[in-house]
């Protein structure tokens, strides 16, 4: 699912929810980086994390 994220989305990390929304920075060979409200910019391996899209934000 994570190869679908594209920069511009908006994703939640389905372990971290205090971080609030992110948004999606690049993704690179299942390298994720991610801008979230209230953690700043994130790389995740989207190997071991599923981020969940979130729409109509």
């Amino acid at each position: 699912m994570n190869g679908l994220l594209e920069p511009g989305m908006i994703v939640r990390h389905p372990t971290q929810p205090d971080w609030g929304l992110g948004q999606v920075q690049s993704n690179i060979g299942g390298r994720v980086t991610v801008n979230f409200e209230h953690a700043g910019k994130v790389v995740i391996d989207s190997r071991r994390v599923g981020l969940i899209p979130v729409f109509g934000v």
